[in-house]
């Protein structure tokens, strides 16, 4: 909102990654506008009688544009359509059709073409596996069989071993239903899900979950390869007021995943975006939607509303916190020359930015003790980004000797799928409460759930932050119908779990397991492959002994992990075994501030560890890599841009206990150059999308021009300040402190009279 003349508070300092061309011009407006201006986020202007209530004091304005609905019943109304769309009512109860379900707590938002597959993917994933024992309940094993036909195409074998989906002897899993949006500047991505391959074509019509985000209104033809005009076309739909939409469901979609985040009346607490980062769409979009998302989060958390609103929302709008979190698929780094540049550099771009806007948010100290301090000002996207590189995905196919001589694009990209739906099954399986679990598998498994210790949206929030890497094993367990307590605990026999090989499987380079059929391994190389894998035959050679991997710093520099262990129904992980995990966790991780274990039971069929790094993973080879490549050919002066310098210089800024950032600005130019991944007459294309956003959002003063959304000198400075930060970690181990002098006590006491 626009701030008020009337008062007094200065105006807030800005600190984001944006230009500060920008920042400039948003002050000044701020400053020159009168109270009688209509405010920005309400297009037609209500009646004094009508007037809604808004979220934001008079003091407060929206950096970033983004448009939210000011009446609170209003956003009330579109969340209890929206619920009526995702869990329709077919049993004739009408007074159970007029409660208001609770939403799921976790959602799942698939951006761009890679993105939304995946979604899907896990969609299917799910409810597959719950039409199937819905039909097992049923007693139609016909219908079970057609089920599993269209689950095999999709993630093959690990579907079928790892979640029992054959057989008549298996016990049961039970499963999460996350809600699973869908976006894309596509106007057919409809019809892609729907006449798609891989048992997707009636997903639209039988996961009610999984909704459309249909943006062709806006644009339809892509984001052409280049993040910049993806952002700037998702400010454009986040900015422009819902009810003009002709899409019906877009208002309330926006109320569930922006107006609403955090309230009690939306009961979803965790939301993962899943994108690529190497195209356009994907890589653009994603940051600007969780922008959207966490600056209407961090205004709620300032807004205190008064009681009688409260009372007459029935609690509706109590606050709660949340987490977000990218799920980011890194391009191919390799010499081959099918790989485009572009994919690099546009990853590099999305890194950058992510890292400016988390220095700021976490570590900048400037202005912290300055009057103008305004927290709401420094936001970034997502609490984490998960990151997943294609690239390793093609160690994956050469382990397995039979198709290792047909790695193809298509291949790497459907067993990149898989991994990552494997870790998504077992993110969310360890953060969903009781109300997200089907009765019918709660009930039929007879799993008590007091037994699982799951991570809750809190947990998250304060164990990670900044980019996360994953690293995944799991294991077929004896049945303990056959396999006493003690015989699992003292003899070494070879149905016992193997604990040291699991862990060391978790973070080895990915690989097939040919018994669960699943893809496991580390997300995010350390270092390059030949390298780390020497790393890793030394570490299994000397009894797992971490000093030829604890000094690299993606484990070395790491401040968190995350450690979830989930366990078949029945089966008891002993003591003696979660012993040896934590003490591999401590010596791989020497400077951790903090761990955290969540332990699911009853979840899947097998095993399975997930280990989730945080921070550190932004000192791996790869992730340097695509932020020097995007530096160097977007910011470098010419007499920089094709030699060497650069990339020493940036090393050379991470490393030296000063930073010198003169010697930056010496090699760089002020303002990104997005003509060097568009490959084109910059000048000639900026008008185009300009003139779409003037057409579609009519109010003058929220025109925003893309080159106010380039990446300055100052984003590079501050992504490489969080490198620094990162690479400095460290933990000093706890000194006791005493003020008992035991040891001349005890001489005194000896001395003779």
């Amino acid at each position: 909102m626009r701030q008020n003349n009337s008062d007094t508070k200065p105006v807030a300092k800005i600190q984001t990654s944006t230009s500060a061309a920008l920042s400039r011009r948003v002050v000044e407006q701020q400053a020159a506008e009168v109270s009688t201006e209509t405010d920005a986020c309400t297009l037609a202007a209500p009646t004094p009688e009508s007037e809604p209530t808004h979220f934001h004091t008079p003091t407060d304005f929206d950096f970033d544009f983004y448009y939210t609905q000011p009446d609170i019943s209003r956003i009330l109304q579109n969340l209890k359509k929206f619920q009526a769309q995702i869990s329709p009512q077919v049993d004739g109860n009408v007074e159970k059709q007029n409660q208001m379900q609770a939403f799921p707590s976790i959602c799942l938002i698939g951006l761009g073409r890679c993105g939304s597959n995946i979604a899907t993917d896990v969609a299917l994933l799910v409810h597959g596996a719950r039409n199937f024992y819905l039909n097992e309940f049923l007693k139609t094993e016909e219908a079970n069989a057609k089920k599993i036909e269209k689950s095999k195409s999709f993630s093959g074998g690990w579907l079928q071993r790892g979640l029992k989906l054959h057989g008549t002897g298996a016990k049961p899993v039970f499963l999460i239903e996350p809600l699973v949006m869908l976006g894309d500047l596509d106007k057919d991505i409809e019809g892609r899900v729907r006449y798609s391959s891989n048992g997707r074509g009636q997903l639209l019509e039988d996961y009610h979950k999984l909704k459309i985000m249909n943006f062709s209104e806006v644009h339809a033809g892509g984001a052409g390869n280049a993040p910049i005009l993806g952002q700037y076309l998702a400010k454009i739909i986040l900015n422009k007021d819902t009810e003009h939409f002709s899409n019906a469901d877009w208002p309330f979609i926006h109320s569930y995943l922006v107006d609403s985040c955090g309230i009690r009346a939306n009961q979803s607490r965790l939301y993962f975006y899943i994108f690529s980062a190497g195209g356009g769409t994907g890589s653009g979009m994603a940051s600007e939607f969780g922008l959207a998302q966490q600056s209407s989060y961090i205004r709620k958390t300032f807004d205190i509303r008064p009681e009688s609103d409260v009372d007459g929302q029935n609690q509706s709008f109590v606050f709660e916190p949340i987490f977000t979190s990218g799920i980011c698929i890194l391009p191919t780094i390799s010499a081959s020359p099918d790989m485009s540049e572009a994919l690099h550099i546009n990853a590099g771009r999305l890194l950058c930015k992510y890292l400016a806007e988390e220095w700021n948010f976490s570590y900048n100290p400037e202005n912290i003790n300055d009057e103008c301090y305004d927290v709401t000002q420094r936001v970034r996207p997502w609490n984490a980004m998960m990151l997943i590189s294609n690239d390793i995905m093609s160690y994956a196919e050469q382990s397995n000797e039979d198709n290792s001589r047909y790695i193809d694009v298509n291949s790497m990209e459907k067993y990149a799928n898989q991994y990552i739906s494997q870790q998504i099954f077992n993110i969310l399986s360890a953060q969903a409460v009781t109300s997200d679990y089907d009765e019918n598998y709660f009930r039929r498994a007879g799993i008590n759930i007091g037994e699982t210790i799951r991570l809750d949206a809190n947990d998250l929030f304060m164990s990670l932050a900044g980019p996360v890497a994953t690293a995944y094993a799991e294991s077929v367990v004896p049945d303990n119908s056959t396999v006493t307590e003690g015989r699992r605990l003292f003899e070494h026999d070879k149905s016992r779990l193997d604990i040291d090989d699991l862990f060391c499987r978790s973070i080895d380079l990915p690989h097939f397991n040919n018994k669960t059929q699943a893809i496991e391994g580390i997300s995010l190389l350390p270092i390059a492959a030949a390298q780390y894998r020497e790393a890793l035959a030394k570490y299994r050679e000397t009894g797992f002994n971490a000093d030829h991997l604890k000094n690299l710093c993606f484990f070395n520099s790491c401040s968190s992990v995350v450690c979830i262990v989930s366990l078949p129904k029945d089966y008891k992980l002993s003591y003696v075994d979660l012993n040896k995990l934590k003490t591999h966790l401590n010596n791989l991780f020497p400077n951790t501030t903090l761990k955290r274990y969540a332990l699911v039971i009853g979840a899947s069929a097998n095993l399975s560890l997930t280990t989730l790094i945080a921070k550190s993973p932004c000192m791996s080879d790869d992730f340097l890599t695509l932020i020097v490549a995007y530096i160097k050919r977007c910011f470098a002066r010419t007499e920089y841009r094709y030699g060497d310098m650069l990339e020493e210089a940036v090393l050379e800024c991470i490393r030296q206990p000063e930073f010198d950032d003169k010697r930056l600005d010496e090699m760089l130019d002020e303002f990104e150059n997005p003509a060097k991944i568009l490959d084109t007459n910059w000048h000639a294309i900026k008008p185009m999308y300009e003139k779409k956003y003037r057409e579609l959002i009519r109010d003058a003063n929220k025109f925003i021009s893309i080159n106010d959304i380039r990446l300055n000198r100052e984003a590079v400075k501050n992504a490489i300040k969080y490198l620094r930060e990162i690479y400095r970690h460290r933990v000093s181990k706890t000194k006791i402190v005493s003020l008992n002098n035991y040891a001349a006590a005890k001489i005194k006491t000896e001395t003779p009279e």
